[in-house]
């Protein structure tokens, strides 16, 4: 994981459910790419192959909200995407994300601001993100937490902790 993430933004509404990130009937998958091709598809044909051209999600309340299923954020992942910015997260998709190794951010104040296509900056470090000149500050992680992603995810970290 960068400490400065940048990129394209696809734009997302409140409320994207993990049913929407990937239904049920993948669940029998685990790889990323495999989970990446039915991801979002219940918002129509063609969206994932889409959403492989931007590289940051914005969206607004409750993004990951419905079950608990970890292979939500593994599939946004398999997208190519690398970082998701929204007003407020589920918290059970917030953990699985960091869990998985994929940067989550909630900033409330860029969501009324960015556009699909626009390019934002992402600074894990300082906790800040900018979009056509303006900062748009958000809560940093903790160390914990920014080393967790530094590894790719829990089990990276797990693992670095138990090597000699």
């Amino acid at each position: 994981m960068e400490a400065v993430i940048e990129g394209r933004v696809y734009k997302f509404g409140d409320n994207i459910n993990s049913d929407i990130i990937i239904p049920g009937r993948y669940l029998i998958y685990i790889d990323r790419e495999k989970l990446a091709e039915h991801a979002f598809e219940m918002l129509g044909q063609g969206v994932a192959a889409k959403l492989r051209s931007f590289d940051i999600l914005v969206a607004g309340r409750n993004f990951g909200g419905g079950s608990a299923r970890e292979q939500a954020a593994t599939a946004i992942q398999g997208l190519g995407i690398k970082a998701v910015v929204a007003c407020s997260f589920a918290r059970t998709f917030y953990r699985n994300a960091i869990n998985d190794g994929l940067p989550i951010v909630e900033c409330p104040a860029i969501y009324d601001t960015v556009q699909e296509g626009d390019q934002i900056r992402i600074d894990l470090g300082s906790g800040i993100i900018r979009h056509n000149g303006a900062e748009y500050p958000f809560p940093k992680m903790p160390d914990s937490v920014r080393q967790i992603l530094e590894l790719g995810g829990l089990a990276n970290y797990l693992k670095a902790q138990l090597t000699p």
